[in-house]
């Protein structure tokens, strides 16, 4: 018994000791220090991943990345001075900001305006240049950046971008810390990424998340730029966000923070950044030029449908579907034809209409370039010669007739038409009607369609300028007109007589 007893207390003790020894050299067996490690309750088979995690637990050190990135981000306030006019619209006309910022031109009294806006920023090189977006110094009179280090620096603004919503500030220092760009095609979805701003004036606020998509584009509204390639992501992005940096793991800018889906003005885990690959050519040209100067084919184009990809009897839906050629562009010289697919530019495969609209923009104006389409079933190349896209093509009215009849005029693009919510897209808007001029007698307005003049149809300023310096002082000019507002769209004919 005696016996038994001791063989019992010995194997109990070596039971303790051996477990001692395996806890001892084989800790990891036990816990895990990687805060991603789930403890597995269920007694379902192990789940088999397909590949490694892209981040290992050393990588994921937001600590080190805010540390590294931090002192390079700086906010940003501007102040703006906004000279409003009355338009006589009422309440029918709900785009009074936009229409004064999009064609500058004076409609009534002046008044003027003050308002401060703020936002954030980053450094880019360390003798001061920083990448901050467009909307947030538009219209500034005065451009004020903060440091972490306390310092405040009145900023000079190189160039702007409002296609992109890029903007390019400089202020007078050095040896400034600096974040670097990263290259945002190696960028991943499901990739950790740090957003870094002042939002809601609270500075310096650093927010996680991941990268939700890739190529985000949100369409033609009022506020979003024409060029958008977006990277979505849900780290926490508000208001004073804006041109803030999105930075990887490595403590790389992948994109500048622009946008936010915010219904209710606040985050949603919707927010949307212009890629860093982007924004390195397009602040390379402001910095070099002080603008951005793009190529211009003039098309309209979309993306194919399955039902247009099975009637034009295609093999994929790749390419850019020409809806509209404007008249005497490239794109018209080369005999570019509604229904053409655009499917290469220079042998680089075209993969929809926005990827067209990027390669074209990269082209320098006055290259001549081979352009493959396919036209009924068979494929065809044609040369274009572009031309420079001349950055206030849309965003001017036009005085150029020798005729006053008190209204000045612009042709009413695809885009004045989507930002102003217009049904149609054809004709000539009337940008400015003069008080007791001609015009205003007829009681044209700000805003009016001119569809024909002398029974003519009217595609675009040019056509109405030419139709009215043929007249003489003391002819008429008959003009059909289209009147959208928010209860009805009507057409009207008013005629005007040329002052003598």
């Amino acid at each position: 018994m005696k016996k038994i007893t001791l063989i019992a207390l010995i194997s109990f003790f070596l039971g303790i000791f051996l477990a001692g020894m395996v806890f001892f050299y084989f800790p990891e067996k036990n816990t895990s220090e990687n805060f991603l490690y789930e403890p597995n309750f269920s007694s379902s088979p192990a789940v088999l991943h397909a590949s490694p995690s892209p981040q290992a637990k050393s990588d994921l050190n937001f600590v080190k990345v805010a540390d590294k990135v931090g002192p390079s981000v700086v906010r940003i306030t501007t102040e703006r001075v906004e000279k409003r006019k009355a338009t006589g619209f009422g309440d029918d006309w709900p785009f009074e900001d936009f229409w004064d910022r999009f064609f500058g031109t004076p409609r009534g009294r002046e008044q003027e305006y003050r308002s401060e806006a703020r936002g954030a920023g980053f450094f880019i090189s360390s003798d001061g240049y920083v990448v901050t977006n467009n909307h947030l110094i538009e219209n500034a009179v005065k451009v004020t950046v903060f440091s972490l280090q306390d310092k405040e620096y009145k900023a000079k603004i190189v160039g702007t971008d409002p296609r992109t919503d890029l903007a390019l500030l400089k202020i007078d220092d050095k040896n400034l810390p600096f974040a670097e760009l990263a290259d945002s095609a190696q960028l991943r979805v499901g990739e950790w990424v740090l957003a870094i701003g002042n939002p809601w004036g609270l500075e310096h606020t650093v927010t996680a998340g991941i990268v939700s998509a890739k190529g985000r584009q949100l369409g033609g509204s009022l506020n979003v730029p024409e060029y958008q390639d977006y990277i979505q992501t849900d780290a926490a992005i508000n208001r004073g966000n804006s041109g803030g940096p999105l930075v990887n793991m490595k403590g790389e800018v992948v994109g500048i923070n622009a946008i936010i889906l915010a219904p209710t003005g606040g985050n949603i885990g919707i927010g949307f950044a212009i890629p860093s690959n982007l924004a390195r050519k397009i602040v390379k040209q402001l910095k070099d030029k002080g603008k951005v100067i793009r190529g211009y084919l003039g098309v309209r184009t979309g993306d194919l449908t399955e039902d247009e990809r099975e009637a034009l009897k295609l093999e994929t839906k790749k390419g850019a579907f020409v809806h509209e050629v404007s008249s005497g562009t490239p794109a018209d010289k080369a005999e570019i034809k509604p229904y053409d697919v655009i499917i290469e530019i220079d042998g680089k495969p075209v993969k929809s209409s926005n990827d067209l609209k990027f390669k074209i923009a990269e082209i320098e104006p006055g290259k001549k370039i081979n352009i493959k389409v396919i036209r009924e079933g068979k494929e065809r190349v044609v040369d274009a010669k572009l031309i420079e896209l001349d950055a206030d093509r849309e965003q001017k009215s036009s005085d150029s007739s020798e005729k006053d009849l008190g209204f000045s005029y612009t042709t009413l693009t695809q885009q004045i038409a989507r930002r102003l919510g217009l049904q149609t897209q054809e004709g000539v808007l009337i940008a400015e009607v003069t008080r007791f001029s001609e015009a205003a007698r007829k009681e044209l307005q700000a805003g009016d369609i001119i569809l024909e003049a002398n029974r003519e149809k009217i595609r675009n300023e040019r056509d109405l300028t030419k139709i009215i310096n043929k007249l003489d002082p003391g002819d008429t000019l008959m003009l059909k007109i289209r009147r959208e507002t928010s209860r009805e769209t009507i057409e009207f004919i008013r005629t005007l007589r040329i002052p003598e």
